[in-house]
């Protein structure tokens, strides 16, 4: 863009007859009374120029070491790193805006932390099924079957609904436990019955979307049937038997409720688990022939049938050693002037692994390094309100928690804002900014933007220009894309505002070799990118903080 306007102004030049650029140099201007008036500063530019390296490098140094444990949600070292971010906004002058607190810059909240225990089964008539050998559990949350339950499970076809078509017509599963397939219902050339309409081809191929839908419609479970015979599922949650036994987090207190169908994340309040084939079909009650015949009829119907049969009552049981634990979002606040009831919400997560096996895994980059930008614009924005320049709405800047065990700290924010929603305009979150990750030549100076034109083209447009007008960085798209395999637009606290339709950008380098491993350290960051990538975010929010007009919503990709 800089180069078309440079050769539009050489032509233009060279466009003048000679004679009259010689003209142009024989006239004299006289001038009377008082020096023209100088430009006024940029005042973007001047704060941004704030945000640099050795500061981030100082928070940093800090945030990352070892003395904060790996910054576990609920544990010492995420704790004392709250001290240390809250002290920093107290220091800066911000305000903490968290009422009915024993310290106003902490928002504290419960997760439930739960520990595998053996023992786990269900039972149909005498037939025994061991948990971790032909079922397990998918996602963070503690189980519905802590003592043995008797269930009447209902058989909800491919467990999917779209238009007219719905799994769910006719069946009541509030409080029950659903048996589904895997997959997307065919017809007999075996094409999908569901078209996409905007959706990617593979859209209910996700289990997480069917676990969706049926807690949409009341179910305390979902069993999701693969077609893995027992011995071929057996090997697979063997080879996934550690990480299946890790500890599990989840928001007792999740707030209103709002179905997510189009999220890669785990629905919170549902039982999550896949069956091996053999225990799927002991579930629904029924033999591979006539599953078969089922799916048939159903291609030949173009719609839901009849079963045809009926799951026999199960007994199930899966004990879990269930602790509560407190952990805090960490916000300052900053009131703007003549707009100060609209909100721009700069956020980060400031907790990260803790310790394992005896290691600490410090998070340098994941999330040290967003966390130590937001501490950076913080410095940035209250300094240009000591000098009278303060923005003219007010910024909230919020530090997560327990973003690594399911984006909880953004979940409860949202569900419980401190500044109501509807006055919300967008919320930029930084996530991973401090590295080059594996896709780029480590002499590229670009940041990864995730989300800025799903919910408002103005966004968009606004951060395109503050990088064309300031930071020069190369915006990487790539992540935004829709169908995205890694699915980054759905794994940092960003989601939570989108899915509340408050535009949001990520801002991201994506991962790097030492990503969730315990070689995420300081000396790794390279501090001159991250002081680049800082500025960006802060030119963006400093526009949407001054310009006349909130941004708009006018979109909604997916």
């Amino acid at each position: 863009m800089l180069k078309t306007y440079a050769l539009a102004a050489l032509l233009l030049a060279g466009a003048l007859p000679a004679a009259a650029q010689t003209a142009l140099t024989k006239i004299k201007v006289k001038t009377k009374g008082a020096p023209a008036t100088p430009a006024a500063p940029d005042l973007s530019q001047t704060y941004a120029a704030l945000i640099q390296p050795a500061d981030l490098r100082a928070h940093l140094t800090v945030v990352a070491s070892d003395a904060m444990q790996g910054r576990e949600a609920g544990q010492p070292g995420q704790k004392l790193a709250a001290e240390y971010l809250q002290k920093q906004f107290a220091e800066l002058g911000l305000q903490g805006p968290v009422t009915g607190s024993d310290n106003p810059y902490l928002q504290h909240f419960q997760l439930t932390h739960s520990l595998y225990e053996p023992g786990g089964f269900l039972k149909i008539g005498a037939q025994r099924y061991d948990y971790l050998s032909e079922w397990f559990s998918y996602g963070p949350m503690p189980t519905p079957f802590p003592t043995e339950t008797v269930s009447q499970p209902v058989f909800a076809g491919f467990g999917v609904e779209q238009g007219a078509y719905s799994d769910y017509a006719g069946l009541d599963v509030k409080g029950k436990d659903v048996v589904v397939l895997m997959g997307e219902p065919q017809d007999e050339r075996g094409r999908k019955l569901l078209k996409p309409l905007g959706r990617k081809a593979d859209y209910w191929d996700s289990g997480l979307r069917k676990a969706a839908l049926a807690k949409a419609h009341g179910a305390r479970s979902i069993f999701l049937m693969t077609f893995a015979p027992a011995t071929v599922f057996q090997k697979q949650t063997s080879e996934l038997g550690e990480s299946l036994r890790e500890p599990a987090f989840s928001l007792p207190d999740p707030g209103p409720e709002i179905i997510d169908t189009v999220a890669e994340n785990i629905p919170p309040g549902i039982g999550v688990y896949f069956t091996s084939q053999d225990l799927g079909l002991a579930l629904a009650g029924t033999s591979m022939n006539g599953l078969i015949d089922y799916v048939r009829a159903l291609g030949r119907a173009g719609r839901p049938v009849p079963a045809g049969f009926q799951p026999p009552m199960a007994t199930i049981y899966l004990p879990q050693n269930q602790q509560p634990l407190t952990t805090e979002n960490v916000l300052g606040f900053l009131e703007g002037s003549d707009k100060k009831d609209e909100v721009l919400v700069v956020s980060a997560h400031y907790d990260h692994l803790g310790v394992k096996h005896d290691t600490i895994y410090n998070g340098a980059d994941d999330d040290g390094s967003g966390t130590v930008a937001v501490l950076a614009l913080a410095k940035a924005f209250a300094q240009a309100k000591k000098d009278g320049h303060g923005p003219r709405r007010s910024i909230l800047f919020v530090l997560m928690t327990a973003e690594e065990e399911g984006l909880f700290g953004s979940e409860y924010y949202t569900a419980h804002p401190v500044f109501p929603l509807a006055s919300t305009i967008a919320d930029l979150n930084i996530d991973m900014v401090g590295r080059t990750d594996r896709k780029h030549s480590p002499k590229r100076h670009f940041v990864c933007i995730v989300g800025s034109d799903k919910l408002s083209s103005e966004l968009h447009a606004i951060n395109e220009a503050a990088n064309r007008d300031y930071t020069h960085l190369e915006l990487d798209y790539h992540f935004n894309i829709p169908g995205e395999p890694e699915h980054i637009y759905y794994r940092s606290d960003h989601y939570n505002f989108a899915r509340r339709k408050i535009p949001v950008i990520f801002y991201t380098t994506g991962e790097h070799a030492d990503y969730h491993k315990a070689t995420d350290d300081v000396e790794k960051i390279e501090f001159d990118k991250l002081a680049e990538r800082a500025q960006l975010v802060f030119h963006t929010a400093w526009a949407l903080a001054n310009r006349e007009q909130r941004i708009v919503v006018d979109s909604n990709k997916p």
